[in-house]
């Protein structure tokens, strides 16, 4: 599996399989990216920020799509949160996905595992990793935990009015 950083030309790419994962969500009755958001115009921006990926298999198929952000993040600005990496620079994981066509096969883990693995290699500055999810997400909640986040507070409204959700963080220093 390997990772490339996505240009403009990946955006419908990017789109079906965050409409695929909407899905997936909606499906399992989380109440997570129902509506507005990922939009276009955020997959745009993260795209012209240089924080878009897309993940392929070792057949060169897309299986799925991450957005890793550098810090500051204002995402979290009103999170209560006890930070474990509270002056160093971070980056933020979000917007990650696997394709339905691609499930079962550890795909969201070995993503997890080279995001970590590049930023740790590549970006030495970097201290910490973060990451939120809904707190119905009781999937990804098991991916935050198996690749050893440590939850550290919670946010409310960030994304829609009540939704809370869940925020972690991973020390790579």
């Amino acid at each position: 599996m390997y990772f490339k950083k996505a240009t403009l030309d990946d955006i419908d790419a990017i789109i079906d399989i965050l409409s695929d994962g909407r899905n997936q969500l909606a499906e399992a009755g989380v109440n997570q990216w129902q509506g507005d958001y990922p939009s276009r115009k955020q997959i745009t921006a993260d795209i012209m920020q240089g924080a878009a990926y897309l993940f392929n298999s070792d057949d060169d198929a897309t299986v799925g799509a991450v957005a890793v952000v550098p810090s500051p993040d204002a995402t979290y600005d009103t999170a209560k949160a006890d930070w474990l990496n509270t002056t160093g620079p971070y980056v933020v994981i979000h917007r990650v996905a696997i394709h339905s066509n691609h499930a079962g096969h550890g795909y969201a883990t070995q993503l997890f595992e080279k995001i970590i693995a590049h930023i740790t290699k590549e970006h030495p500055e970097i201290q910490s990793v973060r990451i939120d999810t809904h707190a119905d997400n009781h999937a990804m909640q098991h991916l935050i935990d198996k690749m050893q986040f440590k939850r550290v507070g919670e946010m409310v409204g960030v994304y829609h009015l009540d939704d809370v959700c869940y925020v972690y963080e991973k020390l790579i220093k």
